[in-house]
């Protein structure tokens, strides 16, 4: 295996030269002497093909070449101190993977937001996303694909934190006969028009929530897709107010007239596989999940 010419030191010398403007001031931030800074870029600058440092009275500049590779450079530290941090994370008995599954009825965007912080935290731990649906998310639990569920309903045996409320709402397309009744639509106006629910992702325990008997369906297995057909004038659905907002206000969708206008309120819970059992990573993940509900 070809070793590199290049050392750790002499790129971090380099970048450092790049970012102060000078050897002198580069030697202060490193804590070492001028001539020093300027043997460690001699000598990577004959390593190279090319040099990356020309010096121009008291200033260091770069070269076209030292311009591409400073870049390459600053990729090149932080991935060495990223496998670092993983070792030292390791050693902390911080978790390389944790695995999160998502009922389709939760709010993404507080999710990736905690994510986005979290990675910030420990980049070394792999997160993977499961979206599921209402049985497919308890199974995941149940059968440990994942450490943690963000879910409609507490699975038996098992202990949950309230994270969030979600808000369904019933809604059809503006020219929907639903969208365009005067009246208050009753249990039974619904029943008689095709009704677009979520697939579940389960395979053992198929469950059917918020289906209202209607003598038509019409099964989707997301609820983008179900706002789709919704604007294409398929039928009516309830949809989390989130995942319906946009079409609102565009008007592609409305809101139907139910009485009391009737939403329904669905609490969100955040339930863990083996909350006796959670390392650091898993522990300060749950904590930006919390954050960016709350």
């Amino acid at each position: 295996m070809s070793q590199p010419k290049a050392t750790l030191e002499q790129w971090t010398t380099f970048i450092a030269v790049v970012e102060e403007g000078s050897f002198a001031k580069a030697a202060e931030v490193l804590n070492k002497s001028q001539s020093a800074v300027s043997y460690t870029i001699a000598n990577l600058n004959n390593e190279l093909a090319s040099p990356v440092l020309q010096q121009q009275g008291r200033k260091a500049v770069l070269t076209e070449a030292g311009d591409v590779l400073y870049r390459r450079a600053k990729q090149l530290i932080k991935h060495a101190l990223e496998v670092e941090a993983t070792s030292r994370c390791m050693a902390e008995g911080w978790e390389t993977n944790i695995t999160l599954a998502v009922d389709s009825i939760v709010p993404i965007d507080p999710v990736l937001n905690a994510l986005r912080n979290f990675s910030e935290m420990a980049p070394q731990t792999r997160v993977t996303l499961l979206e599921t649906t209402l049985s497919g998310t308890d199974e995941a639990l149940f059968e440990r694909r994942a450490d943690m569920i963000l879910s409609t309903r507490v699975p038996p045996g098992f202990l949950a934190t309230p994270v969030s409320e979600v808000i369904m709402i019933p809604v059809a397309h503006p020219n929907h006969p639903l969208a365009r009744a005067k009246q208050e639509l009753t249990e039974q106006n619904l029943k008689q028009s095709r009704q677009i629910v979520i697939r579940d992702s389960g395979t053992k325990r198929i469950q059917s929530k918020g289906w209202l008997q209607a003598e038509q369906r019409l099964t989707v297995s997301h609820f983008a897709t179900a706002t789709k057909a919704l604007e294409q004038g398929l039928g009516f659905a309830w949809l989390p107010e989130s995942f319906a907002h946009d079409a609102l206000q565009k008007g592609t969708l409305k809101q139907l007239n139910l009485p009391l206008n009737v939403s329904q309120k669905i609490q969100i819970y955040l339930v863990m596989a083996a909350p006796d059992t959670q390392g650091p990573a898993m522990v300060a993940f749950v904590e930006q999940l919390n954050k960016s509900f709350f």
